[in-house]
């Protein structure tokens, strides 16, 4: 996760205040921008950098905050052994591709992958009939 800043100090000829804008970048994604004039005029172009560089870093940390946890839901039990297990067998050497690429993530740790009954899963509205009266987790 990356942020970068900038501000122009008392570009506003009437009111003399800053206006900050910040962008963050995930693996090199634009995820979220800013661009904002400061209430307040700011007496440095110090000041006015450091009210930017802490909108920035709010938004940083609550994107690690998001990204954190994440997780992956199945209610396929067998599935889940596949990724987490990692020896291969003969009756997987099929998904070989998709078996290393995805058994690559629970060693790093970055998505858990977690069982889910069918009756919450999420997904199924776009596989299954489901009730009308489905309870939204």
């Amino acid at each position: 996760i990356e942020g970068y800043t900038d501000f122009d100090w008392a570009r506003d000829q009437t009111t003399k205040r800053s206006t900050f804008e910040y962008f963050i970048f995930v693996e090199g994604n634009l995820v979220t921008y800013r661009s904002k004039k400061q209430k307040v005029e700011a007496r440095s172009s110090a000041k006015a950098e450091f009210r930017c560089m802490t909108c920035d870093m709010c938004e940083l940390l609550w994107i690690k905050s998001v990204l954190k946890d994440l997780g992956l839901y199945c209610d396929n039990k067998a599935a889940i052994k596949i990724a987490q297990n990692l020896a291969q067998h003969d009756h997987t050497k099929h998904v070989e591709v998709d078996h290393h690429f995805i058994k690559q993530n629970p060693r790093q740790k970055i998505i858990q992958l977690q069982f889910v009954k069918s009756e919450i899963q999420l997904a199924n509205v776009l596989t299954k009939t489901i009730p009308t009266k489905i309870s939204m987790v």
